[in-house]
């Protein structure tokens, strides 16, 4: 029996960028949600929850990337070129955060808030810039022989965009149902209260960019019955509510 290493590769790299969505997407959630929330006790509990883990999970995006660079360095080449824009934007994102995390425990007083906001605004970089990069990779590039043939600015869609909308959802949702699980009142009510609208909007934002990727310039409103996700969508929605 021969062994396809370009399967096992693919598989690994698949499975490391779902374990780092599962896991460090939950604390990239939390800053996320850190404008939910005014108290400062409860923005310490949230921190705090994610602490001794956050560095580690970040491990599996290490692991991707370097999956993809090791075992298919042609389409490595070719993402890498075709977004470099919201790659360093994910970087930065990502490092802001890091130094931001690290030093709200270590500033005074009046320059915590400095630091609060260092850690939102690292967090919803970082998310927005990995759902832009994940919708860019499902709609495709551009490639003239080997190498990537378009523009800097390809990747700027509207399908796109609302990728990075739903994963920085997805992520806060994620982020909610940790501390609720890490939590106890009156941050566990109020990351209860979240949840449901956060549910509802992610439902509405991928029916939405379900549909835009089938047909971009309209969305009528008999598009469900050829959206299979938007359908889905609107039925987990009706539930929701009951």
């Amino acid at each position: 029996m021969t062994i396809d290493l370009p399967v096992i590769w693919f598989a690994i790299i698949v499975f490391a960028t779902l374990m780092y969505i599962v896991m460090d997407g939950f604390d990239l959630g939390v800053g996320i949600l850190f404008p939910f929330i005014r108290d400062k006790h409860d923005r310490d509990v949230m921190v705090n929850s994610v602490a001794p883990i956050w560095d580690g999970n970040e491990t599996w995006l290490v692991l991707g990337g370097a999956g993809l660079f090791g075992a298919f360095p042609l389409a490595y080449a070719v993402i890498a070129d075709a977004l470099t824009i919201p790659l360093v934007v994910m970087l930065l994102g990502l490092i802001f955060r890091g130094v931001a995390f690290e030093f709200r425990f270590k500033a005074t007083e009046s320059h915590r808030a400095f630091w609060d906001k260092s850690f939102i605004v690292g967090s919803i970089l970082a998310t927005f810039a990995q759902g832009v990069v994940v919708g860019a990779v499902v709609s495709g590039f551009q490639v003239e022989g080997r190498a990537f043939s378009g523009s800097q600015l390809d990747w700027l869609t509207p399908f796109n965009l609302f990728c990075g909308v739903g994963l920085v959802v997805t992520y806060a949702l994620l982020g909610a149902t940790w501390l609720i699980m890490k939590s106890e009142d009156p941050l566990h009510s109020r990351m209860c209260a979240l949840s449901r609208p956060l549910l509802i909007i992610l439902l509405l934002v991928m029916g939405a960019s379900a549909c835009g990727r089938r047909s971009p310039t309209t969305i009528s409103p008999s598009a469900g019955s050829h959206c299979p996700i938007y359908t889905t969508s609107c039925r987990c929605l009706c539930w929701c509510w009951l």
